[in-house]
């Protein structure tokens, strides 16, 4: 690489990519990427900047680098070429590749013998000329997740791009860009009127737009928006409860913000509020607002593009939200009188998939299962059928096809509304949950049941057909399916027998005639679960090696033991217990690993010599005889401990027994004793793959 000097003459770089209405989250991953794509460009070239800034609206997309040099100058430097005595076609081709003559090499002694060198002349390059090369690379490297192609071009963009404006050092940057060639003017558009305007830097840009009441930084955008929610919410005594996600939506949905308060008629509030949330949020993404003790009121912040002097945004926004009200008013009246238990006919009309049945054939299957958990969580086996039939009753009716986001929400109201007691009628919202990594669990014994056997349902169905996730893809969520399975276990301490439900839920599936394509669902399944145990642990931040040595070692479907003891295990591993456990199992197995024979673990006590022998093999059957034990009485601090209390055994076995004994007989059952000693620590968890520790007092 050639050696640079920078020369401290600095400039400026802007960019503006001028095109249609770019939705929110194109424009914030084409910042994101046009922003790497720049950092790495820069880099690649040694160019320096002292900072990048990315700014969008609906319209722009607009690159700021400051700090850059106005050129680059390259040092001369001496280049090694072929070695004294190559062939004259070698020297000619090496003097060609470097734009030289042949009587510009000359001979220099190395450590390695004589080659020939050339010195290359210094020479300043204009970083203009690599700002006009690199900057269409980098527009050509933004991935649209969707794209348009527009006219007879070529050119694929989030929206038809109309015009690219590039100023470096006040100066008309020129490029081409497919069909469109760069200039110094910006385009101001303030409804039918189109004007251009000639700029020379950032803040004239900057100026030009702000007077045209266009607000190009969308972190002020933003902090316009709250504070006047924040203003208006004081005044109102309202709680100041923001959306993050649909803020952040908004803010890349106008360049001039203007806050409007509206009211809608109080009537619609008798109905669920969750209905006219998403009504305000999802489909027409604005604000609703809650009084002081958190209860919804019937005002709701717009953000509008312009400022509403004729209030015609104002009437024009009142009209369209109570005309959704009204509409999601009549849904509700009829479908809460809709009676749940005849709506499950209705389900054989909704295809779950089209190879593992329909939602009635779904559901027929969560009744079954659900029963079979019931005996072993000792919950009423009626009310946790009842639970299963109407889990999903209501996505026969038009509110949750209206809005399909409140599916469970609504089926809760209608099985109040019709009597069903209220613990059945959460189990319907709460089932689905959680729907994240972080999202809250089902709490209450219907709900988590429900949760549980609708999720089992869900991967063995899939794993059933071999339509499983590969290492990029998974279009049917059983990651999320599967992590959610186990947050429900383990955050509600739960001991079930999964492996029984797994092979129960496979049966179902055979018993309504699904296709088996996989034989090995039961054991995928669980495999599948153990793996997902891995996200539960990192984001528990738990080091990476106990991670490795729990899931590794783990057998079987309990799922909250093995929980119990990784989060055992990090909490003490860099504590007295943990590391005295740890370090005596090392100490153990590396004599072990240094053994040339195969090991069971099974000594023969009628061969032990000395005491210390004795009470080592006593102290691991006292530890053995503790892990027998029913899961449901273990106690896995307990266990640890007791693995950490083998220390005193083992320095005392160490100091006075010599293991590679003359007598090959007792050798060998030294080598088998050591073998079980550590067999029994791994059957807590694979302590071979933790790393070395310190002990921290």
């Amino acid at each position: 690489m050639a050696e640079y000097t920078k020369i401290k003459s600095m400039a400026e770089l802007l960019l503006e990519l001028y095109s249609e209405e770019i939705p929110p989250r194109l424009q914030i991953e084409a910042r994101n990427q046009l922003q790497q794509s720049i950092e790495k460009s820069f880099h690649e070239e040694n160019i320096t900047f002292k900072q990048i800034l990315l700014y969008s609206s609906p319209t722009r997309l607009t690159l700021l680098v400051k700090g850059i040099p106005e050129i680059l100058k390259i040092n001369s430097k001496e280049i090694k070429g072929p070695k004294v005595g190559s062939t004259d076609e070698i020297l000619y081709g090496f003097a060609k590749a470097k734009n030289v003559l042949i009587q510009d090499l000359f001979e220099r002694e190395t450590k390695k013998g004589k080659f020939y060198f050339i010195k290359t002349s210094s020479k300043n390059i204009l970083i203009e000329n690599l700002l006009i090369k690199l900057l269409p690379n980098a527009l050509s490297s933004i991935n649209w997740k969707k794209s348009m192609k527009w006219s007879d071009h070529n050119l694929m963009w989030g929206r038809p791009l109309r015009s690219i404006a590039a100023i470096f050092n006040n100066t008309r940057l020129f490029f081409k860009f497919d069909h469109l060639e760069s200039t110094d003017h910006i385009f101001i558009e303030q409804g039918l009127d189109i004007k251009t305007k000639k700029i020379k830097n950032f803040k004239e840009y900057v100026s030009i737009l702000k007077s045209n009441n266009i607000f190009l930084d969308q972190n002020q955008r933003e902090k316009i928006i709250l504070n006047k929610i924040e203003s208006f919410s004081k005044l109102k005594n309202y709680k100041n409860t923001i959306n993050h996600q649909l803020l952040e939506e908004v803010v890349n949905i106008v360049e001039n913000p203007n806050i409007l308060l509206i009211a809608f008629d109080k009537e619609y509030l008798k109905i669920p509020q969750e209905i006219i949330i998403s009504t305000l949020e999802k489909h027409q993404k604005y604000f609703p607002t809650f009084d002081n003790k958190g209860k919804l009121t019937n005002n709701f912040f717009v953000i509008a593009n312009k400022k509403d002097e004729k209030k015609f945004i104002r009437e024009g926004n009142q009209r369209v939200v109570e005309a959704r009200l009204a509409d999601a008013k009549f849904f509700w009246d009829k479908d809460k009188s809709r009676n749940l238990i005849k709506q499950i006919a209705n389900l054989k009309n909704i295809m779950f998939y089209e190879k593992l049945g329909t939602i009635y054939d779904k559901v027929q299957r969560l009744r079954k299962l659900a029963a079979l958990l019931s005996d072993d969580l000792n919950m009423n086996k009626e009310k946790i059928q009842i639970s299963a039939s109407i889990s999903k009753s209501d996505l026969c009716s038009d509110l949750v096809g209206e809005y399909p986001e409140l599916q469970g929400v609504m089926g809760k109201y209608f099985a109040l509304s019709q009597g069903f007691e209220e613990d059945v009628a959460n189990s319907v919202s709460d089932h689905y949950l959680p729907t994240g990594l972080t999202s809250d669990v089902p709490k209450k014994p219907f709900s988590y049941a429900i949760s549980i056997v609708d999720k089992i349902d869900t991967l063995v169905g899939f794993f059933i057909i071999d339509e499983k996730p590969s290492s990029s893809k998974d279009p049917y969520a059983l990651r999320r399916a599967a992590v959610g399975l186990l947050r429900v276990i383990i955050e509600n301490k739960l001991s079930f027998r999964l492996r029984d439900i797994i092979i129960y839920s496979i049966r179902l599936y055979q018993d309504q005639n699904v296709l088996i394509m996989n034989e090995k669902t039961e054991y995928e399944v669980l495999d599948f679960m153990k793996e997902r145990m891995r996200n539960i642990f990192k984001l528990k931040k738990i080091k990476p090696d106990i991670i490795e040595a729990s899931i590794s070692s783990h057998v079987g479907d309990n799922f909250l033991d093995l929980y119990k003891k990784t989060i055992l295990i990090n909490k003490y591993i860099n504590r007295e217990i943990g590391v005295n456990a740890v370090n005596t199992y090392k100490r153990a197995a590396n004599i072990i690993d240094k053994a040339d024979k195969k090991i069971t673990g099974r000594p023969d006590a009628v061969l032990f010599r000395k005491d210390e022998e004795k009470l080592l093999y006593e102290k691991i059957n006292e530890i053995r005889k503790a892990f027998t034990m029913k899961e449901s009485h273990k106690d896995y601090e307990n266990l640890l401990i007791k693995l950490s209390d083998t220390k005193e055994s083992t320095d005392n076995f160490f100091d006075n027994v010599v293991v590679n004994d003359e007598n090959q007989d007792i050798k060998n059952n030294r080598l088998e004793l050591l073998k079980m000693f550590c067999s029994t620590f791994d059957s807590f968890i694979d302590f071979s793959k933790l790393e070395g520790l310190k002990w921290q007092k």
